[in-house]
């Protein structure tokens, strides 16, 4: 195949290319086609490296996805144009994760991807790091891109994407996407889902290696073929629910630079179709991206009583000034008026960072009863039972 092109520049093929690790990069490194971890060369792909590696392999996990595999795979194809052409230097693979539905013929239906079977699901393993790690296997570039199927792509967004890690220095990108939502339960628990997230793992710190904080979004994970198996693949997180950010405390531990931000003009994601599914989908996350997922509960209930309460009892004292001591009970409901006040600036104040709109925003005080339930039913799912169900399967821990 000789050189491909990125970038409106020629690559040389794999035997003169140097992996872009990060911080795991030292002076006088051997080059990527002499640089093969003996440990890592089948554990991670099931073959020897091919003299001439394409720039990219996107793999999509795809499970019973027959409502959004389209969307998701037309974005991807519409990335081929001139300097960038699928098929010659990148690869798409959509990877059928034992789906009963239209998944695989949907996809079967574009030219120039390639649909995977998924391996036969091992104990330890779950869908979808058996899924990613089967695709991995057979995974021709130099960058893999893990995105969901439920994610929309801008266009341009792959090469900027590797554009960026490539400037950046850093084995591993990651986007937070733009969240799609609709209906009242998603546009008012969503927000207060990620407002949350922002302030667990703050992009900033994420990306800054002298923190241990670490996280990474598997609607969009961008890592570099040797950071890829110097981590051991999905094959190192396989009986890990939240696998994306497990590999991301891999690549810290192991000083593989992370960069990771919230990416609107690069990708979009509706990630349920229904209310029952964003139940089902956060009951198997909250508890395990939040540590103190109860004691976020029960602060959580504190702003419900709070926002309820406090307007109440301020009105309550002020309709006691014709009673005796009257200024008292208007001064002391000015104070409650006041607190309440102090309580709303800044509950919205920590909903805003979730990047979504304000009007989405507004709403959450609705979706904080049902919230609080989710905290609670996923912390008692994993703390208690300690199994949760995700698309028809049970994850037992």
């Amino acid at each position: 195949m000789g050189k491909i092109r990125f970038e409106g520049r020629e690559v040389a093929p794999s035997g003169t290319f140097k992996p872009i690790l990060g911080l795991a990069d030292e002076a006088g490194e051997p080059t990527g086609a002499q640089q093969r971890p003996e440990w890592g060369a089948r554990s991670v792909f099931d073959q020897p490296e091919a003299d001439d590696l394409l720039e990219l392999s996107v793999i999509v996990p795809a499970r019973n996805e027959e409502d959004c595999i389209e969307a998701c795979i037309q974005s991807l194809v519409h990335q081929s144009e001139e300097i960038f052409e699928l098929g010659k230097d990148w690869e798409l693979l959509v990877v059928n994760d034992h789906s009963i539905d239209q998944t695989a013929k949907i996809a079967r239906g574009f030219a120039g991807v390639t649909v995977l079977e998924a391996a036969k699901l091992e104990k330890g393993w779950t869908g979808k790091a058996n899924a990613v790690a089967t695709a991995a296997k057979r995974a021709r570039g130099r960058w893999l891109l893990f995105t969901d199927a439920d994610t929309i792509h801008e266009p341009g967004d792959l090469r900027r994407a590797l554009h960026e890690a490539t400037r950046h220095k850093v084995g591993m990108l990651s986007y937070s996407p733009r969240q799609i939502v609709t209906g009242l339960a998603q546009r008012s628990v969503m927000p207060l889902v990620f407002c949350e997230l922002a302030l667990a793992f703050p992009p900033a710190k994420v990306s800054d290696p002298n923190q241990r904080i670490a996280a990474a979004n598997g609607q969009f994970l961008l890592v570099e073929r040797e950071a890829y198996r110097r981590l051991g693949g999905h094959a190192a997180v396989a009986d890990k629910v939240l696998e994306d950010v497990a590999l991301a405390f891999l690549a810290k531990r192991r000083k593989i630079g992370i960069r990771f931000r919230y990416a609107p003009e690069a990708v979009s994601t509706r990630m349920y179709r229904s209310t029952s599914a964003m139940i089902e989908g956060w009951t198997k996350n909250l508890a395990l991206l939040f540590d103190n997922a109860l004691a976020l509960a029960l602060w959580r209930a504190l702003d419900l009583v709070l926002l309820l309460c406090l307007p109440v009892l301020a009105i309550e004292l002020w309709n006691q000034h014709f009673a005796a001591h009257s200024v008292q009970w208007l001064g002391a409901g000015w104070v409650l008026a006041l607190l309440w006040i102090r309580t709303v600036v800044r509950f919205y104040a920590r909903v805003a960072k979730s990047n979504f709109p304000f009007f989405d925003c507004a709403l959450t005080p609705l979706g904080l009863p049902l919230f609080i339930v989710l905290l609670y039913r996923s912390w008692f799912q994993h703390r208690i039972l300690k199994r949760v169900n995700w698309k028809g399967r049970e994850y037992v821990h």
